[in-house]
């Protein structure tokens, strides 16, 4: 996620009077002027997640101790949460300063989760003591709130954006067995976009890991099936043939008159590139195709890095002629920086380089 005045603005204010407001609502006794200096004194020049920790800091400075107390005051605040990212910060509060209290902080984030995501926090308690809070997190897996069966999975991924990594995890992701054995059917669209999401992480490190996992699951149930497909995304766009037999796209596809082009040839930064792929299925039955695009960026040394789209999947018929368009965006943004220079494009079939084309970019 890109960062903008817009999401910084999450943290205003306006949003901290509110807050301010709030607490004296539910604890008379906090001081509200120490809450306001502590937070909007040098408000302008701290990112999203500064102003997040140092709301969490003023929570800290103002709320009555001992910290039992101080989580009493915070768990009737929370109702009063209308923004579940600001949310966040009821979790951050026990991430760092509850450590002498564990038990009633496993509990406070089990609570507050339902507010705004714990995921961040509980890796606070993981990096400190893994084993014993796996363990905590096992039961969550069975909870009847989803919110809190999602924090099994999220909050141990391994590589969690906008968090630490768990090296533990990535050197052996197998602690983490039972929780996304718990949750491969999960009822739940938001839990299983979860379990996908740390297989996907993990199968960046330890693929072997992912495949044997999966295949100890019954891919005939819908749920499980849906986990194991976007769980092997990355694997899926570098052509792993594992990954693709899993998805039923193992054989080569058996595609003629590929023919791949790009307009414009040259292209501004902030204009669109329109791609168009036209190709004939030569198969003599239906077959199952996975087809992805690659763009070569020029970075800034002169040197590319590839980075690949999801174009279609899908079964084609036997003997159609097809014809498929698109559109890619080129503006800067947080994670991509653009640099003129000639750009190749490739379009992949079942992992399979069918076809490439260039375009020139100009800033």
């Amino acid at each position: 996620m890109g960062e903008t005045a817009q999401l910084k603005d999450w943290f205003n204010e306006a949003r901290y009077r509110r807050l301010a407001s709030d607490l004296a609502a539910v604890c008379p006794r906090v001081d509200t002027g120490r809450f306001l200096a502590l937070t909007l004194d040098g408000l302008d020049g701290r990112s999203l997640m500064q102003r997040l920790r140092r709301t969490a800091e003023a929570f800290q400075e103002v709320l009555p101790a001992p910290y039992p107390r101080a989580l009493a005051v915070l768990r009737r605040l929370a109702p009063k949460m209308e923004h579940s990212f600001v949310a966040i910060v009821l979790a951050d509060f026990v991430g760092q300063f509850g450590h002498d209290h564990y038990h009633e902080s496993m509990e406070a984030l089990r609570v507050f989760t339902r507010h705004g995501s714990a995921e961040f926090a509980i890796r606070e308690f993981l990096r400190r003591d893994l084993g014993r809070t796996l363990r905590v997190m096992e039961g969550w897996a069975q909870d009847a709130d989803e919110h809190v069966r999602r924090l099994a999975s999220e909050g141990c991924r391994p590589r969690l954006p906008w968090s630490f990594k768990l090296d533990a995890l990535i050197a052996d992701p197998g602690p983490v067995a039972p929780i996304l054995d718990s949750l491969r059917a999960d009822p739940s669209l938001y839990v299983r976009k979860s379990v996908a999401n740390h297989l996907n992480d993990i199968s960046k490190d330890n693929p072997d890991w992912v495949f044997d996992r999966i295949a100890r699951w019954n891919l005939n149930e819908a749920r499980t099936a849906w986990i194991a497909r976007h769980a092997l995304r990355t694997l899926i766009k570098r052509g792993d043939p594992r990954a693709l037999s899993v998805i039923g796209a193992d054989r080569r596809a058996d595609v003629r008159k590929v023919r791949l082009t790009v307009s414009p040839g040259a292209l501004r930064l902030g204009g669109r590139l329109a791609l168009k792929l036209e190709f004939s299925a030569s198969a003599r039955s239906n077959q199952k195709l996975v087809v992805d695009y690659a763009i070569h960026y020029v970075k800034a040394s002169g040197e590319t890095s590839r980075k690949v789209f999801k174009w279609k999947t899908g079964k084609v018929a036997a003997g159609d002629s097809v014809v498929w368009q698109r559109e890619q965006q080129f503006e800067d943004f947080t994670t991509r920086k653009h640099y003129p220079g000639v750009h190749r494009v490739e379009v992949m079939f079942n992992g399979e380089v069918k076809a490439e084309t260039r375009f020139e970019l100009a800033r």
